[in-house]
C-alpha cells in the first residue's frame, strides 16, 4: 500500500513539473508596440518662418538658465517641462495659477529663502523651510489658524529688528562706544567747538572768503582718518587738483562744516556716526565710526547759468 502510494506521488510531482516545463517553453511574449510618431516636416512657407522664430527665441536661453542655477545637462528635463506647459491651455485660470505657483516657489527657494536664513547667521533662531512654506500657503489661502497675515508681519518684522540690533551690538557695539568716548574727550581740548549737531571742528586756518551756500560748487582738498589715525581717503590721492562737488551730495556732517566755513579756510572737523555714514558698511569705515576730517576750502567754483538778460524794445515816437 505504501510503495503504491509513494509511486502515485511520483507520478504526480512528475507530471507537474513536466507541465511547468512545458509552460516556460510555451511561455507567450507580448511585445509592446511603439506608438508611431509622425515625423516633423517644414511644409509651408509658414513651418518654416514658425520655426525659425522659435529658434531664434532661444538666443541668450542658455546663459540665462545658467544664471538661475539651471544645470543644462538636465536640458531633456528642461525640454519635457516646456512641452507639457505648452501642451495645456495656458489661458486656463486653473493652469495659470498652476503654473505661476511653480514660478513663485521657485524664487522663493532661490532667492527669498536663502536671504532671511542668511540674516539669521549666528543667532538663536533659524529658519525651518517646512514651517517657512506653510505660512506661505497659509497666508495665500486665508487660514488664520496660528496668525493673521499683518499680525505675522509684526511679529516677524519686530523680532528682525531685535536680533538685527542684537547683532550689530555684538559687531559694532565697542566701534561706537569708542567713537563716542573719543568725541567727549576731544570736545575738552582747546580751540574745539561743538556745535548742537554734536559736530565738532577746530579751525586751522581761518579763510576770509565768501561762504559756500548748499546750491554752490565747492573745491576742496581733504584727508579722512579712523579715529585711530587711519587714513581711508585723501583728494591727493586723486590727483593734485581739489575735488569738486555740492555740499549736499556729501555726508551730513560735512554739509554743516562747508556751509559754516569761509574761503581760504582749513578747518580739522570731527564727526559722530550720526552725521556721517550711521550704521552703514562702506569698506575701512565700519558702521557707527567717528570720523576725522582736515578739510581746506580752496574755492567756490561759478558753475551757475547767467541770468537771461532782458530785451529792450524802443518804443517809436509819434509823429
Amino acid at each position: 500500500m505504501k510503495k503504491s502510494l509513494i509511486i502515485a506521488l511520483a507520478l504526480v510531482a512528475g507530471a507537474s513539473l513536466s507541465t511547468v516545463d512545458a509552460a516556460k517553453k510555451k511561455k507567450v511574449v507580448v511585445k509592446e508596440e511603439t506608438p508611431v510618431v509622425e515625423a516633423f516636416k517644414l511644409a509651408t512657407s509658414s513651418d518654416s518662418i514658425s520655426y525659425t522664430a522659435g529658434m531664434t527665441s532661444t538666443v541668450g536661453l542658455v546663459n540665462y538658465l545658467l544664471q538661475q542655477k539651471v544645470d543644462t545637462a538636465y536640458m531633456a528635463d528642461f525640454v519635457n517641462g516646456f512641452n507639457e506647459a505648452v501642451s495645456k491651455n495656458l489661458d486656463d485660470p486653473k493652469q495659470k495659477a498652476y503654473m505661476m505657483g511653480i514660478s513663485i516657489a521657485q524664487q522663493l527657494v532661490d532667492r527669498m529663502l536663502p536671504g532671511v536664513k542668511k540674516e539669521l547667521e549666528g543667532t538663536a533662531d533659524s529658519i525651518v523651510s517646512s514651517a517657512f512654506f506653510k505660512g506661505f500657503c497659509d497666508a495665500m489661502m486665508q487660514d488664520t489658524t496660528f496668525f493673521k497675515v499683518s499680525d505675522a508681519e509684526k511679529s516677524f518684522k519686530a523680532k528682525m529688528e531685535t536680533i538685527q540690533a542684537e547683532k550689530e551690538e555684538r559687531l559694532y557695539g565697542a566701534n561706537r562706544n569708542a567713537g563716542r568716548q573719543f568725541l567727549a574727550e576731544n570736545a575738552k581740548k582747546d580751540g574745539v567747538i561743538t556745535l548742537p549737531s554734536g559736530l565738532q571742528y577746530k579751525v586751522l586756518t581761518q579763510g576770509t572768503g565768501a561762504v559756500p551756500t548748499t546750491s554752490d560748487k565747492v573745491k576742496v582738498h581733504y584727508e579722512g582718518r579712523l579715529i585711530d589715525g587711519t587714513v581711508f581717503d585723501a583728494s591727493r590721492k586723486h590727483g593734485d587738483e581739489p575735488t569738486e562737488f555740492r555740499p549736499t551730495d556729501v555726508i551730513k556732517g560735512w554739509t554743516e562744516a562747508l556751509t559754516m566755513m569761509p574761503v581760504g579756510s582749513k578747518w580739522q572737523v570731527y564727526i559722530p556716526f550720526e552725521l556721517a555714514y550711521g550704521n552703514r558698511d562702506a569698506g575701512q569705515i565700519k558702521p557707527y565710526s567717528a570720523l576725522i576730517f582736515d578739510i581746506e576750502l580752496v574755492g567756490i567754483v561759478d558753475d551757475k547759468p547767467a541770468p537771461a538778460k532782458s530785451v529792450k524794445t524802443k518804443k517809436k515816437s509819434k509823429k
